[in-house]
């Protein structure tokens, strides 16, 4: 699992740089780092995935769901992004992730 959250955050971190350029180019520097920095923290049921300094998703351990969080630390489970077998189906670089179309 630990490979796949590496990757997960990897994938986050490309299209949150992407989506940057593309539609921010003027943010630069320690403010577009600050903007797409992901960090994995671990927890008992759940772990948290932060971009900048914000909760954004959560992975259930067990099942590697990926859902939005209501608050940090709580999950809503009307938000799930797939899973982190199913990472790359999903654009990552916006408000919230996004099914990519088929292609």
């Amino acid at each position: 699992m630990k490979e796949k959250l590496e990757e997960l955050k990897a994938l986050i971190e490309k299209d949150k740089t992407d989506f940057y350029a593309k539609h921010y180019p003027d943010i630069t520097g320690l403010l577009l780092e600050k903007s797409i920095t992901v960090n994995i923290r671990p927890g008992q049921k759940y772990i948290k995935i932060d971009i900048g300094s914000s909760g954004k998703y959560m992975v259930e351990g067990l099942t590697g769901n990926i859902y939005g969080i209501k608050a940090y630390g709580v999950i809503h489970r009307g938000h799930q992004y797939g899973t982190l077998d199913t990472i790359n189906q999903y654009f990552w670089g916006d408000y919230t992730a996004q099914r990519r179309a088929n292609t």
